[in-house]
């Protein structure tokens, strides 16, 4: 499927983990999306605080349309044959103080359920173009979180379901080398 590698021992559900848009609009059994926020669950956080939440809806319930309709139609057109979407919400206070980390940690939950998906056969595609404000008011978000990101997760379907455009860009991406993202000491440019 991929031609993604690396020199290094990485396990293999990392390379063949990544976010493609044609899903095959099959449901998803109650446990697999149990376990898939499960790994969510099992994320690190500051002092363990874990400001994610959650909202979902299944491929069909009474929440789907509404899910559906609080994407930009540019991901819309394309998550509408997914089996769940998600949004990622992150507490923006630790007790009585702000925490500098609820976006750090949500994106650290999410990591883990994108891996878990892939574990499990299923892929899982993160989108910022959302109605953020329209997510906070109509799912009752208090002001105390913060709206961060969807997740639409599915089995992978047939690309040929999307546009041309959207064909084009159906593969995994590629990655920037190591030494262009970790090094010793100072920053780098």
């Amino acid at each position: 499927m991929t031609n993604r590698t690396t020199d290094t021992g990485l396990h293999n559900v990392f390379l063949h983990r990544w976010s493609p848009r044609a899903f095959d609009g099959s449901d998803m059994p109650d446990a697999d999306l149990a376990t898939i926020l499960d790994a969510a669950r099992w994320a690190p956080s500051a002092m363990n605080y874990q400001p994610w939440r959650f909202l979902y809806a299944k491929r069909g319930d009474e929440n789907w349309a509404r899910f559906l309709s609080f994407l930009l139609p540019g991901n819309s057109v394309w998550a509408v044959n997914a089996s769940v979407l998600l949004y990622v919400i992150s507490e923006t206070v630790m007790g009585e103080r702000p925490s500098r980390t609820h976006s750090f940690d949500a994106g650290a939950a999410w990591g883990m359920l994108a891996i878990q998906a892939s574990m499990l056969g299923y892929h899982s595609h993160g989108m910022a173009g959302v109605d953020f404000a329209k997510v906070a008011e109509e799912l009752g978000v208090p002001e105390n979180f913060k709206v961060e990101a969807a997740i639409a997760i599915g089995r992978m379907g047939d690309p040929s379901t999307l546009s041309e455009a959207l064909q084009a860009r159906e593969i995994p991406s590629t990655r920037k080398p190591r030494a262009e993202i970790a090094y010793p000491g100072n920053f780098r440019s």
